[in-house]
């Protein structure tokens, strides 16, 4: 980990990752010392926050193509000029929201994203914090002979348009097609060669060259095992504030806790923008 950051200051929200960003506007360009602390931070915390960030389309698209290439959903409709921008949106009526369940995006495509950066535009004053999940300590915790066993095993994940058709403020992609990829269930991070578990209950369900029964036994304890919440940090979002994963070494999930009608609230409309940026073949 960097030990110093003169740019930047760095305040760790829980011992498992995540970590929030103070003293940088990313409304503005960053010059290359600003930018090469926070992308340090990102390896060694693998989630930052920033609040009180007010920034336009094109400034968070900016930001975002300062790590890499942005990312184009093939499965929902962007923003309109913005198709780099997804619009995350769970309407007042709406009791779940897209990402209930814990996950890392995009699986089932043969290069999945790099990372994510979700800014919040209008948010509830509570209910719908993000989780994050580090996949390094998931991996890392497991005993010599699971990470043996489980090291030259691939999960296959698909993916298909009917999962983003049932958000009413979202729109699936007519005709998005089938996706089907491979990717070893334990990852090597790219940059900092660390191994982390790559998994996903609701799209990767089998194991390469092994039977639905095998398949289920062995991803069940690993699903349980990597949603263990002391590898976990949990953020509760503003209005304006930012939050960006590595989808490489990470899963996330958002709280649905809408229990409007029960508790007596008023319902809740949430709104963020994501932008994604590319990533490269796991191995």
């Amino acid at each position: 980990m960097r030990e110093r950051y003169d740019r930047i200051r760095v305040e760790p929200v829980t011992g498992a990752l995540g970590a929030e960003i103070h003293g940088v506007d990313l409304a503005h360009e960053l010059d290359n010392e600003t930018y090469s602390e926070i992308s340090d931070a990102f390896l060694d915390h693998l989630v930052l926050f920033f609040r009180d960030q007010k920034l336009t389309p094109e400034q968070h698209k900016d930001f975002g193509r300062r790590f890499g290439a942005l990312h184009v959903h093939p499965l929902t409709e962007g923003m309109p000029g913005h198709p780099e921008i997804v619009e995350v949106v769970k309407e007042a009526d709406e009791l779940h929201n897209w990402g209930d369940g814990w996950h890392t995006d995009l699986p089932f495509l043969a290069e999945p994203p790099m990372g994510s950066i979700l800014y919040a535009r209008d948010v509830p004053p509570f209910s719908g914090d993000t989780h994050f999940a580090n996949m390094y300590l998931a991996y890392e915790t497991l005993s010599d002979t699971m990470q043996g066993l489980i090291g030259g095993l691939k999960c296959i994940f698909h993916g298909k348009v009917a999962n983003y058709s049932r958000f009413a403020g979202m729109t699936a992609i007519e005709n998005g097609g089938d996706f089907s990829a491979a990717h070893p269930i334990v990852r090597t991070h790219p940059v900092t060669g660390r191994r982390a578990l790559y998994l996903q209950r609701t799209t990767g369900r089998s194991i390469e060259g092994m039977s639905a029964k095998e398949s289920a036994a062995i991803l069940g304890f690993l699903w349980d095992h990597a949603e263990n919440p002391d590898f976990s940090c949990r953020f509760r979002w503003r209005a304006n504030s930012i939050a960006m994963w590595d989808n490489r070494c990470t899963q996330h999930r958002v709280s649905a806790d809408y229990f409007c009608s029960e508790r007596n609230f008023p319902p809740m409309r949430r709104h963020l923008h994501r932008v994604t940026v590319e990533g490269d073949r796991p191995y």
